[in-house]
């Protein structure tokens, strides 16, 4: 059915795309999703009780995918000789290493480092959920 008047039309264009078909993940928003779920997945395993005593001595993974240092860091964490063969360091070293191959090849082009302060990486700020009391 073709639209019968340009004011028809140009109501379809702002309408935008059908809300079914979201609009593919960038390069960006791919290395972003996936730096934050590697960090989610990091906390959770050095937080559970570990079955393996090797856990508590993987180099730290805190990733700002904006500081420059953090490629250095993937490629630590990947080469790390503690926890070979354990499952979920398996899982998280494949999550790192896809990560690395990304930022390094795919989306390089795509990436801009804003720092390079590598004890940023090594003792992050805390994040904090609520704002500060301002009472005297």
């Amino acid at each position: 059915m073709a639209p019968r008047s340009p004011a028809l039309l140009l109501l379809l264009l702002l309408a935008g795309p059908p809300a079914g078909r979201p609009a593919p993940p960038t390069c960006y928003s791919r290395m972003l999703g996936l730096s934050r779920e590697i960090t989610g997945d990091f906390q959770l395993l050095q937080a559970a009780e570990p079955a393996e005593a090797c856990v508590r001595y993987l180099p730290r993974l805190y990733l700002d995918i904006h500081n420059y240092c953090v490629l250095a860091q993937l490629r630590d964490f990947v080469a790390s000789p503690q926890c070979w063969k354990v499952a979920q360091v398996d899982a998280l070293r494949d999550k790192v290493r896809k990560l690395y191959t990304i930022m390094n090849s795919f989306c390089r082009r795509d990436l801009v480092f804003l720092s390079d302060d590598c004890t940023a990486l090594e003792y992050p700020i805390p994040v904090t959920t609520s704002l500060p009391d301002h009472q005297s």
